[in-house]
């Protein structure tokens, strides 16, 4: 391509290159960082699931709690009226 007397789109295509080299290495980082968030918050979730499993039987605790407070406070009655 001859670009003799047209010095104005020789520069404009070299702008035009700078400027998509640019935003191409600014882009490719972040793709980079939000590939390994992904993968991340994929073993984080599989952890998450993995406690919850590992937790449900904690649900029950306040019942066998209040039944065993229950228990104590009957004990505590009868030695009462035994006169202990």
């Amino acid at each position: 391509m001859d670009f003799a007397g047209h010095e104005g789109w020789l520069i404009g295509y070299i702008i035009g290159l700078v400027v998509v080299l640019v935003v191409v290495a600014l882009v490719v980082p972040i793709l980079v960082i939000a590939w390994r968030i992904g993968t991340q918050a994929g073993n984080i979730l599989e952890g998450l699931e993995n406690a919850e499993r590992n937790t449900a039987g904690l649900a029950g605790l306040n019942e066998t709690i209040t039944s065993a407070l229950a228990v104590i406070a009957g004990l505590k009655r009868g030695r009462s009226r035994l006169g202990g």
